[in-house]
């Protein structure tokens, strides 16, 4: 690794010296710098040149749900009862779709031998709070509402987000945790999650300049996502403020060094494990927030996508 990045002042890894490079090269400029139709277009293509390949499935499948569309990822050659993995892709709910993560579906629908569901939620600034997590939610009773067409008999979920999506996955699963009724959630992966959107960690303060993500772009995302005046310690917004209940699925919580986020994920995974909850937690230094969006020219992340899906075969068994 090298000693200390001008940036952040930690090393960056060999292997995602090259993607970084590139990106510095190519002028550096963060997400937030760009207009809202740019920035998307530039996501899909980064997603694109640096993801993982398209691995090939038995079925891959779009439905439309209410105001948004899933996608149906299914690696079975015969149906029957089955687990399932519910997916929600980050981007700031401000950008990223089915397409920029569909090779991670893809590839975590092959290692894990489940459906895969990825869910395509309405985006900020056109759709603010609470239109991604509302959407969010219908997508799970989608999942496991039995007369619905997708035709999945699902027993049990993980749910598995990244960035903002690790935040729509963790307040589904705390919501579930106290629901009346609540659905077999039986494990919930939270990869580099957004989770305080009060932005207090002291990371934020490291992490401002020299990566496509930074502080000032998680401000950028907030401020298209959440109407001005809404309380962001509120628990749909930022589960890291809840009081977290007893009862929830054990959790996996990835970190990455060089990325604002890194304080308030190892914090929710410390506070998780405080309520009572089965938490494997994993940092990795050297490396920076989109990894499992790079993965394709990381090999890390490869490998961690690996181990993800590992966790998510020994909790559906």
């Amino acid at each position: 690794m090298t000693k200390t990045d001008r940036f952040s002042g930690r090393p960056v890894a060999p292997d995602a010296a090259e993607v970084l490079q590139k990106f510095r090269a190519s002028g550096g400029r963060p997400f937030h710098s760009y207009p809202v139709k740019q920035v998307r277009e530039l996501y899909e293509s980064g997603c694109a040149a640096n993801g993982l390949s398209g691995d090939p499935l038995s079925s891959v499948t779009d439905y439309n749900v209410e105001e948004f569309r899933v996608r149906v990822y299914d690696p079975r050659n015969i149906g029957g009862p089955t687990p399932a993995v519910l997916f929600f892709h980050g981007g700031g709910w401000v950008m990223g779709s089915l397409s920029t993560h569909d090779g991670l579906c893809r590839r975590l629908a092959s290692l894990t031998n489940l459906p895969v569901i990825a869910v395509d939620y309405r985006l900020a600034p056109e759709h603010p709070y609470p239109a991604a997590i509302d959407d969010s939610r219908s997508a799970i009773r989608w999942l496991f509402d039995a007369g619905n067409k997708h035709g999945l008999d699902v027993t049990e979920a993980v749910l598995v987000g990244d960035s903002a999506g690790g935040q729509l996955a963790a307040v589904l699963a705390n919501e579930n945790a106290t629901a009346t009724d609540p659905l077999p959630v039986v494990g919930q992966v939270l990869l580099y999650p957004m989770v305080d959107l009060t932005m207090s960690s002291p990371s934020y303060n490291r992490v401002a300049d020299g990566f496509p993500l930074v502080a000032d772009t998680i401000a950028w995302f907030a401020g298209h996502y959440l109407p001005e005046g809404v309380d962001r310690s509120a628990p749909d917004i930022s589960p890291a403020m809840a009081q977290l209940p007893a009862g929830l699925p054990p959790t996996y919580v990835i970190t990455v060094d060089n990325d604002p986020l890194v304080d308030e994920g190892a914090n929710y995974a410390a506070a998780l494990a405080r309520a009572g909850t089965e938490v494997l937690y994993q940092h990795l230094p050297g490396y920076a927030h989109g990894l499992f969006t790079s993965a394709g020219r990381i090999p890390r992340g490869e490998q961690t996508v690996d181990q993800v899906a590992a966790f998510i075969r020994d909790r559906t068994i």
